[in-house]
């Protein structure tokens, strides 16, 4: 594809942004966002003409790559003979995405409420849970984010939820595992998922478990570190949950559909949950689509009672159109497993080599194309980098071509899922020399 420079363009699109766009998350005085131009594949560019590998996938969302043509195509078909149709009605690609998203998830979970992106998923999540089991406390983990609608961000436990409270009542949170900060004075792996699976029993009683309706956790830890989970801590939520007939619900909006090399990251650890909410890679992005797929028991408690929630846009027929494109493309040019074997044999190990390219780098951890360095300013206290040792390293790295996520004192590796195994070690060398750049 050509890419042509088009400074005018981009002043204009500056100027307007400024004047009129409130951007997310952000003090709008201390930010200029860069105006895009394109993007193909594992690579986007701006009307400078420079071009950037993309090791963010915007924001964890573009499994599929940029412009995948023919995921284009079903959307401008489906544009063309319906765009839009009220939940009241059945339409055909509705039906076929639900079947589809049933189809990679566990057995016995087999109906999906479909929402606008994944903060209504986990709000309905949570609706559905209470009403099933007609119980109110909900349990989450502090080392999380949800969404940023009224629910989902008190389900979330890191900072962005501070400024919207006090938020919905009836929820706790609790501490995960975590080995490399571990709240419980963990030396191994094991020991950190049973302390974990302990603290988290401990809550559960002194809430009451007759009271609690449903543990929510990211499968993986999205944007809080990119946290595998150890052996056996999700086999024994599940146990816990099972004893005292709590939900768990699995947030896979981040981690789902090839992102850890999976379709669902619990498929690495063979968990069903009672209800998955999902988003971002079940169509790449290209139009926003959510949901919650939901366990047979669960659904059937709406047989013959009203669920008490809907979106005016809960399935709109461009998005479940794009989602069963993207599906079918996945499925037939096999890219979930290609993000899993870039994360065996390029992204995996070039991203573990980075603790000896500098003292910078205090941890590594991740699957698939789910990646992240967390960077330190001393490698034995652990104490994180500054933001200015961020801001450098982002700098350095977007000079030399590639676009890198910086999150906190991380840098999170996450490009498309159809990045080749030369881009994915193209990227993480920029962050080496990057590294050294700004180590001196």
């Amino acid at each position: 594809m050509t890419i042509t420079a088009d400074p005018a363009r981009e002043a204009r699109i500056r100027d307007l942004s400024r004047a009129h766009v409130m951007t997310s998350w952000s003090a709008q005085r201390a930010i200029d966002p860069l105006p895009l131009a394109g993007g193909e594949g594992a690579y986007f560019w701006d009307h400078q003409g420079r071009r950037f590998l993309d090791f963010t996938s915007q924001l964890v969302n573009v499994n599929i790559g940029y412009q995948h043509p023919r995921l284009s195509a079903a959307i401008a078909e489906a544009a063309g003979r319906l765009t839009t149709v009220a939940p009241a009605f059945a339409e055909e690609s509705r039906a076929e995405a639900a079947a589809l998203i049933a189809g990679v998830a566990p057995e016995g979970l087999n109906k999906v409420f479909f929402t606008n992106g994944g903060a209504e998923a986990n709000e309905n999540a949570l609706r559905m849970a209470r009403a099933h089991t007609g119980r109110h406390t909900v349990l989450a983990a502090y080392r999380s984010y949800h969404g940023a609608t009224a629910a989902a961000i008190t389900l979330t436990g890191e900072p962005r939820r501070w400024g919207a409270t006090p938020g919905m009542p009836g929820v706790v949170h609790f501490w995960g595992p975590h080995l490399y900060r571990s709240e419980f004075g963990a030396s191994s792996e094991q020991e950190e998922g049973e302390r974990a699976l302990r603290h988290l029993r401990h809550t559960v009683e002194a809430e009451g478990p007759h009271q609690v309706a449903a543990i929510f956790l990211e499968t993986v830890v999205g944007s809080n570190g990119i946290l595998v989970p150890p052996p056996g801590y999700l086999d024994g939520v599940r146990e816990l949950c099972d004893e005292y007939g709590i939900l768990l619900v699995l947030d896979e909006v981040m981690a789902g559909f090839g992102r850890t090399g999976a379709w669902f990251a619990l498929d690495h650890w063979g968990v069903r949950p009672d209800l998955i909410t999902f988003a971002k890679g079940v169509n790449s992005g290209y139009v926003p689509l959510g949901g919650v797929v939901i366990s047979d028991e669960i659904a059937a408690t709406f047989d013959d009672r009203p669920f008490p929630g809907g979106l005016t846009y809960s399935g709109h027929a461009l998005a479940t159109a794009s989602a069963v494109a993207a599906i079918t493309i996945m499925r037939e040019e096999g890219i979930v497993e290609h993000a899993a074997e870039v994360g065996r044999r390029s992204l995996g190990p070039a991203a573990e080599a980075l603790t000896g390219v500098s003292d910078l780098v205090g941890d590594v951890r991740g699957l698939g194309v789910f990646w992240v360095a967390e960077l330190v300013a001393d490698r034995q206290t652990r104490e994180p980098a500054d933001a200015a040792t961020m801001k450098a390293v982002h700098a350095a790295c977007v000079a030399r071509g590639m676009w890198p996520l910086a999150v906190a004192n991380r840098v999170h590796l996450v490009p498309p899922c159809v990045i080749s195994h030369e881009d994915a070690t193209r990227g993480v060398d920029i962050l080496a020399e990057a590294l050294r750049e700004v180590a001196g």
